[in-house]
């Protein structure tokens, strides 16, 4: 006679705790922002907050005046990603909320381990009609041998308006370590009432002729994506950054399906990100006729 025993559970499995391949670290951050009638004035308050793991926000801050844009800063405390985090950030603008979500400090993706685990990051951001998002995170870092998989997806309603970047850079610039291996799968996509105004998928691969071909990434370790939807002259927004930005080959910009988009491709993060900083300070006024407020945070 032969008896059937459970098998003993590990608490450090149950949590995702482990170090073998198929180890997993998941937080996750969800946001809800709802726009309030408070002493006469519209206000946009932080409404809904869930969080799992270490991804957390600071209280709102309004440096454009309590009835102006709120300002939240998404915190990882660990400072990066490494093999088998699973990161998922959700926001959500009820109509006529105005909000401007970004980061203190640079994502590092840093180096997979030895068993080569992926990481992940996923970031889910739904605008009601009326309503406004500015998305400015600070730059990402990928460490050379990073693998993993970044998705962003933007889902705006009705006459919803969103602006936000995206600058990556390649490798470690300051230890002149480059990114000479490892692969990052980068996902975008935009939408408006569930239509696609943009969708792009780019897998970075030192290997892949792709990577330095002149046709693809050209061997460029710093690239930027400044987008803006919602511009009322986007003919005028055109000419007004061509004026204005430092003349370079090394960015263009255009406008198709009513999405303007500013791109950066070279060597240079600092040219990059001071080129997404003013392209910003630009367009802010004429997309919202607002001047551009620096959040304080980037500043510390």
């Amino acid at each position: 006679m032969t008896a059937d025993f459970a098998q003993p559970t590990s608490k450090a499995a149950d949590s995702g705790h482990r170090f073998d391949p198929t180890r997993r670290w998941a937080a996750h951050l969800k946001l809800g922002l709802a726009h309030r009638e408070e002493n006469g004035q519209g206000v946009t308050r932080l409404v809904t907050r869930q969080h799992q793991g270490p991804l957390r926000v600071q209280r709102p801050f309004y440096p454009e005046g309590r009835d102006g844009c709120c300002h939240v800063y998404l915190l990882h405390p660990p400072g990066g990603l490494v093999s088998g985090d699973a990161l998922h950030i959700e926001a959500e603008l009820a109509p006529h909320a105005h909000a401007l979500l970004t980061t203190p400090a640079a994502n590092k993706l840093y180096k997979a381990d030895s068993h080569g685990v992926h990481w992940s990051q996923t970031t889910a951001l739904k605008v009601a009609p009326g309503a406004t998002l500015e998305w400015l995170p600070q730059d990402t870092i990928a460490f050379d041998g990073s693998r993993g998989q970044q998705s962003t997806e933007i889902a705006l309603q009705g006459d919803a308006r969103c602006l936000g970047w995206e600058v990556l850079v390649l490798g470690r610039q300051a230890g002149d370590l480059p990114f000479v291996q490892g692969q990052l799968d980068q996902r975008f996509a935009l939408t408006r009432d569930d239509r696609p105004l943009w969708h792009e998928r780019q897998l970075m691969e030192p290997q892949h002729p792709r990577f330095k071909g002149h046709w693809g990434q050209g061997s460029a370790s710093v690239q930027a994506t400044l987008w803006c939807v919602g511009l009322s002259a986007p003919d005028q927004a055109i000419n007004t950054l061509r004026e204005a930005l430092p003349a370079s080959p090394r960015w263009a910009v255009s406008h198709r399906q009513g999405v303007l988009l500013l791109r950066y491709l070279g060597h240079d993060r600092n040219e990059a990100w001071s080129l997404c900083l003013q392209a910003w300070c630009c367009l802010r006024p004429l997309w919202l006729g607002l001047p551009a407020q620096i959040p304080r945070i980037w500043l510390t």
